[in-house]
């Protein structure tokens, strides 16, 4: 697909982000992208799932024919939207509002999903923040404690409560990124809580194997979210996405298939793997 390579200056000054204040909004689903069932009578329990690229796992997931539950911090507006983009598919929707960090929490949007939909059977660990900075000694302690409190921690207490309801066939994918394989100037606690989603997905795919429950990951390059505006000043922003091989941001639309295709049953032999969708760059295993 062709996008412009020229990104607005812009920045907002809040994590997550609003969705609803990108110029351009980031494409969520193609126009032509048709659904043909991978995911029928399936649930789906996806974090971070009000914009960016969790909302556009729950879009496609719905296109699919799953139900889909949402996980969000606090951007209302992006979450009204995506729920309305789940029903506009002719499926069902669930939005659960409140911080990941918490353990209790947590394990309350797993209960709270097989209440409302009688099941489980996709888990995307996906919701992430990140707090650029471009000397070590400017990470502060507070700083390493959110970023992984906020990006490793869940996925932990996420699975544990989602061990109680997935079965043969059933699967957990988790978002990790390019900056795992190749590291980050200006990312260092992000990039490291990436590395560590790598291996904890390396890892739990072997634990579950024999039962059938695969485990893996998606590891996108630049994408076009809420999170870039939200992190980093307006002149990186009208540069981001161009020193990749393509020349430019991907877009939510673009990474969503790959979620697909993991959680249906194209990728039934396919387990302790990363996906990486990130405009060209080559990284290691």
């Amino acid at each position: 697909m062709s996008k412009p390579k020229d990104l607005p200056k812009q920045e907002q000054k809040k994590q997550p982000g609003k969705q609803q204040k990108m110029q351009p909004e980031p494409e969520v689903i193609r126009k032509d992208y048709k659904g043909s069932d991978k995911l029928k009578g399936k649930v789906a329990l996806i974090t971070g799932g009000d914009s960016g690229i969790g909302q556009s796992v729950a879009v496609h997931f719905a296109k699919e024919g799953a139900k889909v539950a949402i996980v969000y911090l606090s951007e209302d507006k992006d979450a009204e939207e995506t729920v309305k983009m789940i029903e506009e598919a002719r499926s069902e929707a669930l939005a659960l509002k409140g911080d990941l960090k918490e353990e209790a929490f947590c394990k309350e949007v797993v209960k709270k999903t097989v209440e409302k939909f009688g099941g489980l059977n996709i888990l995307v660990n996906n919701a992430a923040m990140q707090f650029p900075q471009e000397n070590p000694e400017h990470v502060s302690s507070n700083q390493v404690k959110k970023t992984f409190e906020t990006n490793i921690y869940p996925y932990f207490f996420t699975v544990t409560e989602a061990l109680k309801h997935l079965s043969n066939g059933d699967c957990i994918i988790n978002t990790t990124s390019v900056t795992a394989y190749r590291g980050s100037e200006h990312l260092l606690d992000y990039s490291s809580t990436k590395g560590a989603i790598t291996a904890y997905t390396r890892s739990l795919s072997k634990m579950l194997a024999e039962k059938n429950i695969r485990v893996n990951g998606v590891a996108p390059g630049p994408i076009w979210t809420p999170l870039i505006p939200a992190s980093f000043d307006a002149e990186h922003v009208k540069e981001f996405g161009k020193k990749v091989p393509m020349g430019r941001a991907g877009q939510p639309s673009e990474v969503g298939p790959a979620y697909v295709f993991l959680a249906s049953k194209d990728g039934s032999y396919i387990t302790g793997q990363v996906i990486h969708v990130n405009g060209g760059e080559v990284v290691g295993a």
